[in-house]
């Protein structure tokens, strides 16, 4: 069973950046489809990025261009990285993983918060 821990969150500026990290323990980090999911307050989980096992990646519309889904199967982490952030990406970011036998996010992080001041 994989385990999930994010870290890098924090309070920015906008326009400026953040890289959130989320470190797996298991052995088969690898075969799991992984996303990063955010949480505004008063509103609903939404996923922001996600990549497949295969290394292929899709984003929400509202941060194409602006943020970065990546992984490295030697360290067990994927990784955030978020440019010219704006108010609203403020919320809970929680990373989140998927064994490919399994149609939905089953196994869920603590959440790390980010703030983005105007």
């Amino acid at each position: 069973q994989v385990q999930l821990e994010e870290s890098g969150g924090g309070l920015v500026q906008a326009g400026g950046s953040l890289r959130l990290s989320c470190a797996a323990s298991g052995r088969t980090f690898s075969n799991y489809a992984m996303g990063w999911f955010r949480q505004a307050p008063g509103k609903q989980r939404e996923l922001v990025a996600a990549i497949t096992s295969g290394d292929s990646t899709n984003y929400a519309d509202s941060v194409k261009g602006r943020f970065t889904i990546s992984r490295d199967n030697a360290k067990n982490t994927v990784n955030l990285q978020m440019n010219s952030l704006k108010p609203e990406d403020t919320g809970v970011y929680s990373c989140a993983a998927k064994h490919p036998w399994v149609t939905t996010y089953h196994i869920w992080g603590q959440g790390t918060q980010v703030t983005v001041s105007s």
